[in-house]
């Protein structure tokens, strides 16, 4: 996946540097990077639910005891 951005005449490096970043975060290509980089055991979509209804839970009563200043 190349991502391209030619330099227009009379545009400035910000300007270009700013259009690369952009086309680069829309296009998803730095995240699947960052994903591929260490290997993940494959998880089961009950685990990965689990989970993640946990970390909501975790999440919240932190969030409560925070409200009532513990």
């Amino acid at each position: 996946m190349i991502i391209v951005s030619r330099k227009d005449s009379n545009e400035s490096i910000e300007n270009l540097l700013r259009r690369f970043s952009r086309k680069v975060s829309q296009s998803g290509a730095l995240s699947t990077a960052k994903q591929s980089q260490f290997f993940e055991k494959p998880i089961s979509k009950r685990d990965r639910r689990r989970s993640a209804i946990s970390r909501r839970a975790r999440k919240a009563e932190k969030t409560r005891k925070l409200k009532l200043g513990r």
